[in-house]
């Protein structure tokens, strides 16, 4: 028998146990399988009644800032075990539980600003009339399947439709500007996804569960649906603290007419989009230079960096750029703080020109890269005025910010710029040896050089623009050296996670010759023969094609258990970070600490074995090196 909820004793117990209230929350996130946690209730009447609990509960959280994923799970394990249900529907009652948590955040947006998110599956699979486009699926409203419907009265009542899947392109939407809310359909895998990147950011979100994830002719509680899309606009004073507005600040940082004001051109000559199809060749060679690194400032990016230290610099300063006026506390800083968040994206968008030559990579930002496009020594050129350029964002505003923080801002960056350029060699110089040993110590160490410093200066500088910061620097130069080490080891890990649409090549870093910490753990684990086999795959004198190397390379990863090894390592540097995010002070710090690590470590990636190690014998894998 089902036991009722009493709401207010049981979710105060629930919030004390996950430290929801606690003036110094801690977290120990951990890496979890989360499969077998996303049933959807069978009958509607079931759904219908925890859909009740789950708004009782709601009404009785702190609103003050967005619960996370752990605490959403925490609430939603004690809703069902007071209900005498199994654990496999936590997804499913921790989305609706989020959706009740963010209903009246909801109706203080009117329509016109909030986006309807359709997915793909709704359609029928066969004879379904739609293209696609650069947005998603171009709805012909032939009426063979509810998402015309759907569409029909969101459109009337004003709403943004969009029949697209994945939270990245309707965050890009959301900080872009054009709305402020989203109500949407998804199944249980796309809602844990958007959790992350979403909601944590305090986007206020609302989403109906799919009845299956079967991706094809799926279906879904319709009034449901419909009782979303008609939630009404009434004027309710916004509560829930949000990221959005630095986020969007950001973000348009780096939008051509921002980037013309915060930095005019020094050179009169024209941009690349002014000469007439003409590229580099329709530009004075004088300005060509200026001309291309503007473009690629502008070209796109997720703009973490600047937003890391805006942010730093809101919490150590009141936190009012997170709150329901955010918008304006953030239009209130000056240009000095502005250009200094941008210096930091500067250096970024160097490094990368230069790590694409280094990496003979391809293609940047859905183009050609810089050195494909114009040349090697026009890329080298560019990325070194790129750096220039970085610097000088801070050293003209001295007079404003004071010749002591301005000097102590510069010297921190040149340290971080300096201490990548040392993690960078590293790397470069182990590629082209031929001698392939690697410890998983050192390969860490190249990890805390590459990765770490851009976290570290972005943090330092806001701190330092706000005041005196050196009560934080020994705490925040070791949070970021976890974050950022943790972020590779996802990194390298994603190289080996081949999705289910094969959108991603798997391997990339092997082929490319990239000291990793698999592969150093690799060498740890494997002994004699298999040892050997690993090396022999690497060597330049290895006749074996690429796919059947990669292939055979991951078998042996499994065999060493280097994936499970990688992921503690992970949990291992998580939980650093987490621990020096509990002892920091003030509050607003500490939540951007818990939300960095939130999203910045992307943990949904799991390698899978694609094949059984004995599939394939050693005498047919392993090439003739003479």
């Amino acid at each position: 028998m089902a036991v009722p909820l009493n709401t207010e004793a049981d979710v105060a117990t629930t919030v004390e146990t996950t430290n929801v209230n606690s003036s110094k929350p801690k977290r120990r996130s951990r890496r979890r399988k989360t499969a077998h946690l996303k049933l959807v209730p069978k009958t509607k009447q079931l759904r219908e009644d925890l859909r009740l609990k789950c708004r009782e509960v709601a009404r009785t959280l702190d609103r003050n800032v967005p619960p996370n994923k752990d605490q959403l799970e925490a609430i939603s394990r004690k809703i069902l075990a007071d209900s005498d249900l199994p654990e496999g529907f936590v997804g499913w009652i921790m989305v609706v539980l989020s959706s009740e948590f963010w209903t009246e955040q909801i109706q203080s947006i009117p329509h016109e600003r909030r986006l309807f998110l359709l997915p793909h599956c709704l359609k029928h699979a066969a004879g379904c009339p739609a293209d696609y486009d650069e947005f998603g699926l171009a709805c012909k409203t032939c009426g063979a399947c509810s998402i015309a419907d759907f569409r029909a009265t969101a459109e009337k009542l004003g709403y943004k439709v969009l029949v697209a899947e994945g939270s990245p392109i309707v965050l890009k939407i959301i900080v872009s500007g054009h709305v402020d809310a989203i109500v949407g359909v998804a199944c249980l895998n796309v809602l844990e996804k958007a959790i992350d990147k979403i909601m944590l950011a305090g986007i206020p979100c609302m989403a109906v569960p799919l009845l299956s994830s079967d991706c094809r002719n799926t279906t879904v509680d319709e009034d449901w649906v419909n009782q979303m899309i008609q939630v009404p606009h009434q004027s309710i004073r916004q509560e829930t603290r949000s990221y959005i507005h630095l986020l969007r600040k950001a973000a348009s940082l780096f939008e051509p007419e921002t980037i013309e004001r915060l930095v005019p051109r020094r050179r009169t000559g024209k941009s690349l989009a002014e000469s007439n199809g003409q590229g580099v060749a329709g530009l004075d060679p004088i300005a060509a230079t200026e001309a291309i690194a503007y473009d690629f400032l502008s070209a796109g990016g997720k703009h973490s960096r600047p937003f890391i230290t805006m942010a730093v610099y809101d919490a150590v300063s009141g936190g009012d750029a997170t709150l329901g006026n955010g918008a304006a506390a953030v239009d209130e800083y000056s240009d000095a703080i502005l250009r200094t968040a941008m210096s930091i994206e500067t250096f970024h968008k160097a490094s990368l020109v230069h790590d694409d030559i280094e990496d003979a990579d391809q293609f940047r930002y859905g183009d050609e890269t810089l050195h494909k496009k114009y040349g090697i020594p026009t890329a080298i050129n560019v990325g070194d005025y790129l750096v220039g350029m970085g610097y000088r964002l801070v050293s003209r505003d001295r007079a404003e910010l004071g010749a002591e923080t301005a000097v102590d801002i510069l010297d921190y960056l040149a340290d971080a710029h300096q201490r990548l350029a040392e993690g960078q060699g590293a790397e470069l110089i182990w590629r082209d040896a031929t001698n392939k040993q690697l410890k998983p110590i050192d390969a860490l160490k190249v990890y805390a050089l590459k990765t770490a410093p851009a976290f570290e200066a972005a943090f330092y500088s806001g701190l330092r623009l706000a005041g005196p910061c050196e009560e934080y620097l020994q705490p925040v130069k070791t949070f970021a050296r976890n974050l950022g080490v943790a972020f590779q080891i996802l990194n390298d890990l994603k190289d080996w996670d081949r999705d289910e649409h094969n959108k991603r090549s798997v391997g990339a870093d092997l082929l490319g010759g990239r000291p990793t910490v698999l592969w150093a753990l690799a060498l740890e684990r494997l002994t004699g023969k298999l040892r050997g086999e690993l090396l022999a795959l690497v060597d330049e004198k290895c006749t074996m094609n690429a796919d059947r190397r990669v292939m055979r390379a991951r078998q042996l990863f499994f065999e060493a258990g280097v994936f499970e090894k990688a992921y503690k390592l992970v949990d291992k540097h998580q939980t650093k970070a987490e621990e020096i995010a509990d002892e920091i002070q003030p509050e607003e710090l500490r939540r951007l600490m818990y939300y960095l690590v939130d999203t910045v470590l992307d943990r949904t990636c799991e390698v899978k074995p694609t094949i059984a190690i004995t599939d394939l014998s050693y005498e047919e894998v392993l090439p003739i090196i003479s």
